[in-house]
């Protein structure tokens, strides 16, 4: 997950649908002040993102999406889903996400699958972990005992990641891949640690271990030591040993400052309300949020970019471009930044007041944008009032996570081991990551999307737009 991992082709998925226009059918029907509605628009989004799911299916593999989709977000995804359980209630979904998880855990229990190999980064493996402690924190269905626990599979994570911690260069930090032999090994990403950072501030408040909270606040002050925590608390998308770390790749990203925003969050809750934590949570979400939402731009030319300091939610990096530049990783990342900020005001109340509104907007504008292939598919912009032309996984995802998401200030915080939590630990899983060396065959199939250091130019291959081109024929028809 890498900025330069950008899809270049997307003016052929452009063409395939249409142009963007056709098959438009009528948007859904949200009313931010009743709950059945809200579920009823969880609901339909939530059917259209699980219709690219092939993992349920004979003679298909549990956990995965399709391509051009990566491993990651498919954890993502049953995360997401384990969301809209608890916020709706609704549990059609959950036998799947119990089977899809477990499916991924790997030899080790540490979602570290071996068939992964080639696009298996620091941050695609803790997003799964995000998944784990989801399910934990929010009372998911236990699995069998035969099969691991949600909280053990998010500590052997931990504990791998532990082992990773880079100070031969930039005085610490996780690089962005674990396998040298994958493009991007030298690249320190925000994601990367900054999901270190919320797993660890995570695990600190679930379990009460101040081990984890120790590392937290490491992870934290060595990213506020680089160029990517700005002073103004804009967030950066990461930086490269090969110079010590002295830039930054200047590009923002969601999910990047969400993973900061929900650290400091949990962090503050576990400290009780510490200032340190409350002063970072609030320049975080106060001022590092601020490029991330517009203001509607109506049934605007496609060419033009939305009025900024608004409250619509926008992944200005690559929604802005036209053709928009979003590959198939980025259309999901305000799912995360959406419930990272609705779980934001659940540790720290105080937050509410700023985040509530920019959430019910946005959910109010992308159910505007629900109107593709007449059967309410999600775009991208939801700052214009038609449809952007684009669906699939994450435009899809994003849509359900702004939309269940208004109903958390009905539902309960997080649990913890002391107050409610079921799912058992085991405090020495996995912690052997970098010592599952791939075979040669493995290696041989290195990632082949995406570069990984500052000076790369992303380009997608041949076969990665013939996949593309495949996959969204396979949607249409």
């Amino acid at each position: 997950m890498y900025f330069q991992r950008q899809a270049q082709a997307l003016g052929v998925l452009g063409t395939l649908l249409g142009g963007g226009y056709a098959q438009v059918g009528a948007p859904i029907t949200l009313d931010v002040t009743s709950a059945d509605s809200i579920k009823a628009a969880a609901g339909t989004a939530a059917y259209n993102m699980m219709k690219v799911y092939t993992g349920n299916q004979t003679g298909q593999i549990p956990g995965l999406l399709p391509q051009p989709y990566y491993w990651w977000e498919a954890g993502a995804m049953l995360g997401q889903l384990i969301h809209y359980w608890f916020l709706t209630g609704d549990s059609s979904y959950n036998d799947v996400v119990t089977q899809g998880i477990q499916f991924q855990v790997g030899a080790n229990n540490d979602f570290m699958p071996q068939n992964q190999t080639k696009d298996l980064g620091n941050d695609d493996q803790v997003f799964w972990a995000f998944t784990a402690m989801d399910a934990a924190e929010l009372g998911f269905p236990n699995p069998p005992s035969s099969d691991p626990s949600w909280l053990s599979l998010a500590q052997a994570v931990f504990n791998d990641q532990v082992l990773r911690w880079d100070t031969a260069a930039c005085g610490g930090g996780l690089r962005w891949q674990i396998y040298p032999f994958n493009a991007g090994y030298d690249y320190k990403n925000t994601v990367a640690n900054g999901g270190f950072f919320q797993l660890a501030a995570r695990l600190a408040r679930y379990t009460g271990n101040q081990t984890y909270a120790d590392w937290a606040e490491k992870t934290y002050d060595w990213i506020a030591s680089t160029p990517i925590l700005a002073a103004n608390y804009q967030v950066w998308d990461g930086t490269s040993r090969t110079d010590n770390c002295s830039g930054a790749v200047e590009t923002y990203w969601t999910y990047n400052l969400g993973t900061l925003i929900s650290g400091c969050a949990y962090m503050y809750n576990f400290t009780e309300g510490n200032s340190t934590w409350g002063t970072r949570l609030s320049g975080l979400v106060n001022n590092g949020s601020s490029v991330f939402f517009v203001q509607s731009a109506g049934l605007n030319n496609p060419s033009e970019q939305a009025p900024p300091n608004g409250l619509i939610m926008s992944e200005v990096a690559c929604e802005f471009p036209t053709p928009q530049t979003c590959d198939p990783d980025e259309p999901s990342f305000k799912a995360h930044f959406g419930r990272w900020l609705a779980v934001t005001t659940q540790l720290a109340p105080w937050t509410a007041p700023f985040i509530m509104p920019r959430l019910t907007a946005s959910a109010q504008a992308a159910a505007a944008q629900c109107t593709g292939q007449a059967t309410n598919m999600c775009g991208r912009r939801w700052y214009q009032t038609v449809w952007d032309g684009y669906f699939g996984v994450g435009e899809q995802m994003s849509a359900l996570s702004i939309f269940q998401n208004l109903l958390i200030e009905k539902v309960a915080a997080p649990v913890t081991a002391a107050k409610g939590g079921t799912s058992v630990g085991n405090p020495s899983a996995g912690g052997a990551g970098d010592n599952q060396q791939p075979s040669s065959g493995q290696m041989a199939l290195g990632r082949v999307v995406g570069t990984g250091d500052k000076a790369g130019a992303g380009i997608l291959t041949a076969l990665s737009l013939i996949l593309i081109i495949a996959a969204t024929w396979w949607m249409i028809v």
